[in-house]
Formats: C-alpha cells, structure tokens, sequence
C-alpha cells in the first residue's frame, strides 16, 4: 500500500480531532492539549477558521447532533497531573473566526466524552481519569463514569446553571480509554479502565438506568471492538496497560474474550481507530514513544494470521480520525510529539 502525506498544520502538542457538519459542509477540528489554539479545516486540509486560542486542554470534542456547527469540547485537561479544572464547554458559531464559548458542566479530570442516541433522546457520557490528586502521579482517587441527559436546547447552560449528571460507575483507576460502536442499531461505548473494559447502554427512554457490563478484566488504555477475521463474531482490541506498549488481540469463546495475539512494542501505545480501512476490517494504532510509528493491524484470510503495517514512522500519534473523500480513504492524525496534524491518503 503507498501512503501519501500531506501536513495540513504545525500545531503545537495537537491532539482532539473530530467531525463537524457546519453550513451544510463537512469539516474537520483539531484542537490541542496546551494553550494552544482549536482549528476548523476543510476536508482538502485547508484551514478554515480559528474556534479558540486558548485555554486549550482538549481531550474530546463531539458535534451536537442536529446542529450547524455547535459542538462540546472539554478545556484545561492538561494532563492527568493538571487537570482540576477541566470542564465540558459549549462552542456555538457567530462569524468567521467568532464562537461563543461557555460552560456546560464543570467536571475535574474530565478526559473523554460523548454524546449517545437512544430513541431520540441525547446523553452525555462523560469518564472523568480519577477523582481528585493531591501530588504528581497520585492515582489514589479513581475516575468514574457520569451520565445525563442532553437537552436539545443548550441555550441556557452556564457556569451558574450547569448540566446535571449522575454517576454510573466510580472507583475506576486510570480510566482513559473510550470508543463508540452500533450493536443492533443501538449506539453503545466503550470504557477503558485499570479494572478492566466495560461496555455501557444508554437505555430505552430517559426515565430508565442505563446498563454497564464488564467484558475483560485485564487493564486496558484503549479498546475497540472490530471483527477481523469476518467470521461474525467482533474481536476485542486492545491497548494495555494505561499508555502501555502491548496491542492485544482477544477472541470471544464460550461468551469469554480470550487472549490470541500481542504485539509488544508499540511504546506508549494511544491513537486508536477500529472499522473498515482500503476493503479489509482493521484497527489502525499510534504510539507515542520508541518507534513512534503509526500502525495497521488486519487479519490475512489466506495465512490465517494478524498483521501490522507501519503507515508512517518517528510521528507520535495521539488520536486518529478516518473519512471518506469522494471515492478515497482520509486519515487525520494529531502526529502530537513532533507538532504535526497530518493527512494521509493511500493506494492499493
């Protein structure tokens, strides 16, 4: 496979990527985890306007559905050692080069989110990394999981009038990890946590509980569930442990993941995509450290084997965003570690 790269901006410790539908055109954000600026481009790469300079600290950012332009992003996680001031803000466009931006809920250590879709109801799922920290690297306060409803009009949320939430789960050491799926057209997700991979539901209707299950014990940074081999049956991916090097593989037998593949040296392990990529299922994987190399795994019918393909090297990804262009695969990666946002295109 050729890889054709272009590098649509140098920005500094860029990291959040996302999708935004905005005056009937798609566009892409990317956004930073210093104080450092967010930006809008163009699906060609070309930047279009700029949401923020600051505060930055943007761990997820995701489009309010039915909107033009208005997405949630959160600000001022700056890492798991200085983030007590994250939040989740509201971004709404004005102009060209004006948001406005303001508070939804004010989360400490709020690292990823989403919002879900159930019956036409929205919910905000937020997984805040740990609880609380009084020195560096202190893990002793766990994170936890946090639900609400998302009202359709957010107009009226601020710093004095904040978005209720409630806890679904807590004591969740280094929960990092999130990704979401379509199970039987209902949109679900996946948390990544020290304690292990869980998969939470957003129920039938907003006066019901959503439900969570835990699929596998092992600690795990990062997981997606994508079925390799086309037997029917999805595999579990994972990055393990938190920011580790290890990508596993697990099989589902007897209604139990079992572990069938490792590859160990993907140091610092974070950018994760799992879907279809150029006709085949596959899970495309970024490491920070070592190496620094952007990843691709597949599974050879003929072999009967997993396989991984080096996309690019000594880059650094953080977060990895795939598209489709016209009749072509897009891949966005915040290449974070050398300041790089790249775009890549690929032939058979």
């Amino acid at each position: 496979m050729k890889v054709n790269k272009k590098v649509i901006s140098n920005l500094t410790k860029c990291y959040s990527i996302a999708p935004l539908k905005y005056n009937g055109q798609e566009h892409i954000l990317v956004a930073a985890e210093k104080h450092d600026p967010c930006y809008l481009f163009d699906l060609d790469g070309n930047r279009e306007e700029t949401i923020w300079t600051e505060p930055g600290g943007v761990m997820s950012m995701v489009q309010v559905p039915n909107s033009n332009g208005v997405f949630l992003a959160t600000h001022k996680f700056y890492s798991p050692n200085d983030s007590k001031e994250a939040k989740i803000i509201i971004a709404t466009p004005k102009g060209k080069d004006d948001w406005e931006i303001k508070t939804l809920v004010e989360l400490p250590h709020v690292h990823r989110f989403d919002i879900v879709t159930r019956n036409n109801v929205n919910y905000l799922i937020a997984c805040t990394l740990k609880s609380g920290h009084e020195y560096k690297d202190d893990w002793t306060n766990p994170g936890k999981i946090y639900v609400g409803v998302l009202p359709d009009d957010l107009s009226a949320f601020n710093e004095d009038n904040q978005l209720p939430l409630t806890v679904l789960k807590d004591n969740l050491l280094k929960n990092h990890g999130y990704y979401k799926f379509v199970e039987d057209d209902i949109q679900k997700c996946i948390v990544s946590t020290d304690n292990g991979v869980f998969i939470c539901t957003p129920p039938e209707d907003a006066t019901k509980q959503w439900s969570i299950e835990q699929i596998l014990e092992e600690p795990a940074s990062d997981a997606v569930l994508v079925d390799m081999d086309n037997d029917g049956e999805k595999e579990l991916i994972s990055i393990s442990p938190f920011h580790g090097e290890c990508i596993n593989i697990y099989k589902k037998e007897n209604g139990k993941f079992n572990k069938i593949y490792s590859y160990t040296t993907a140091d610092f392990a974070h950018a994760i995509y799992g879907g279809e990529f150029m006709g085949k299922p596959s899970v495309i994987i970024g490491h920070r450290k070592g190496e620094r190399n952007l990843l691709c795994f597949t599974y050879n019918d003929e072999t009967k084997q997993y396989e991984v393909e080096i996309l690019d090297k000594d880059c650094g990804p953080a977060n990895v965003f795939k598209f489709n262009r016209n009749n072509e695969e897009v891949l966005i990666s915040t290449n974070r570690e050398i300041n790089e946002v790249a775009m890549y295109t690929f032939e058979k």
